[in-house]
């Protein structure tokens, strides 16, 4: 982040915070399990900025419920039961319908 100028940094922030706002509507309206959004910048893997939005659910496993989902077991990233597919349609539609309508309503202007 750091290495931007300021004005692309919170315009990076605005539009992480933007998405993470997307999906909490979208899963909340699809799934009456969900429970929060996590939002994350890391810099531990990949050299370049990027940031995580993962909605987390109350039928996670309890071992893994209440820590960050890189601490998943390592099979939840390969098994094909969990790989994206034609299933998460609706989830992509509800997130990019939710994102149209936080797109055309402007943020308040900051205090």
């Amino acid at each position: 982040m750091s290495d931007l100028p300021r004005p692309k940094r919170r315009a990076f922030l605005a539009d992480m915070d933007r998405l993470g706002e997307a999906v909490e509507r979208a899963c909340r309206r699809l799934d009456p399990a969900f429970r929060r959004v996590n939002l994350e910048i890391l810099g531990n893997t990949d050299d370049f900025l990027h940031a995580h939005v993962r909605p987390r659910f109350g039928w996670e496993p309890a071992a893994s419920v209440r820590k960050p989902v890189w601490l998943y077991p390592g099979e939840r990233c390969t098994d094909e039961r969990f790989a994206l597919g034609p299933r998460h349609d609706p989830l992509r539609q509800a997130i990019g319908t939710e994102l149209d309508a936080l797109t055309a309503t402007p943020a308040p202007a900051p205090e």
